[in-house]
C-alpha cells in the first residue's frame, strides 16, 4: 500500500500519510512518500490550498523505531550529513517542503503527533489540532535531538524557553497546550473538517494573490525591516492590474463568486 496518497478536488489537495495500523509511523518508505507527495505539488498552477492529514486515528506516531536500526547499522553521518535539497537531507526535507510550497499548506492534527509528526506538521503554514492530541518533541525519549527541520521551523513559533524546555525533557503536551506555545494555530474538535473549511476559503481568493501573501510572510521572517518594506512594495507592484486581481475586484462589486483563470 502506498505510504501517502493524494487527492485534489475543488483545486485543494488532500495529503494523507497512509500508514494507519503503524499510527503513521514514518519509516524510510513514508518519507521517501512524504518528499514524493510534496514535491509532485510544487509548481501546480491549479492547486491553490493543500490540506495534509494522517489516515485512522493519528497524526503521526513519530519515527518509526524499527528504523533506528537502519542508522544504527552503518555510520550514521553518512547517512545524514549529505545534502540532498539544497541545504537539507531528505529527513531535513521531509517537513520543509510544506514551508516551500507556493501554496499555502494546513496540518490537521489529532490522536498523537510526536517527535518527526511534529516536524512535519510544522512545515505547514496553519495547524489545526483537536484539543486531545497528544504532541511531544519527543527525541530526547531515545537520546536523540530534532533533526527533521525543527529547528528551521520552530524559532518563528515559540518562545525560546518554551523551545527549550520541550527539547529537553521531551515532555508530552496536548493540543490545547500546543496552541499557547505557538505550535497549533486553531483548536477544533473536528481539526479535518475546519482544515478543509480554510482551504476551501483560501481556494476563492486570488490565487496570484494568496502566493505572493505566502512568499511575503515567509521573507518577513528571514529579513531585516528595510528589506521587508521594499518586498512588500515590489509584491504589490506584482498583482495590481493582474486578471486575477481586477477578477478580485469586480467579482466583489458585482457580488459573484470569482472565477480566477
Amino acid at each position: 500500500m502506498p505510504r501517502v496518497t493524494t487527492t485534489i478536488k475543488d483545486h485543494v489537495a488532500h495529503v494523507e500519510l497512509s500508514r494507519p495500523d503503524k499510527m503513521n509511523a514514518v519509516d524510510p518508505a513514508m518519507l521517501e512518500g512524504v518528499i514524493e507527495a510534496g514535491e509532485a505539488l510544487r509548481g501546480l498552477s491549479d492547486v491553490r490550498a493543500v490540506v495534509l492529514s494522517g489516515q485512522g486515528n493519528a497524526f503521526c506516531a513519530g519515527l518509526d523505531v524499527a528504523s533506528f536500526g537502519v542508522l544504527a547499522s552503518g555510520d550514521p553521518a553518512e547517512i545524514m550529513m549529505p545534502r540532498t535539497y539544497g541545504p537539507s537531507n531528505d529527513y531535513q526535507h521531509v517537513s520543509l517542503i510544506w514551508k516551500q510550497l507556493e501554496m499555502p499548506v494546513i496540518a490537521a492534527l489529532q490522536g498523537v503527533c510526536f517527535g518527526a509528526g511534529l516536524q512535519i506538521a510544522s512545515g505547514a503554514d496553519i495547524r489545526i489540532a483537536a484539543p486531545d492530541t497528544r504532541m511531544s518533541i519527543l527525541e530526547m525519549k531515545w537520546g536523540l535531538v530534532p533533526d527533521m527541520g525543527g529547528m528551521v521551523l520552530w524559532p518563528a513559533l515559540m518562545r525560546a524557553d518554551v523551545l527549550r524546555r520541550l527539547t529537553y525533557t521531551g515532555e508530552e503536551f496536548s493540543g490545547a497546550d500546543a496552541q499557547g506555545y505557538g505550535l497549533v494555530t486553531e483548536i477544533n474538535q473536528d481539526p479535518m473538517q475546519r482544515a478543509l473549511e480554510l482551504a476551501n476559503l483560501i481556494a476563492l481568493k486570488s490565487p496570484s494573490a494568496v502566493r505572493a501573501g505566502k512568499a511575503l510572510v515567509s521573507y518577513a521572517y528571514e529579513n531585516n525591516a528595510q528589506d521587508t518594506l521594499l518586498e512588500e512594495s515590489r509584491a504589490q507592484s506584482s498583482l495590481v492590474g493582474t486578471p486575477h486581481q481586477l477578477e478580485a475586484v469586480m467579482s466583489n462589486m458585482q457580488k459573484r463568486m470569482p472565477v480566477y483563470k
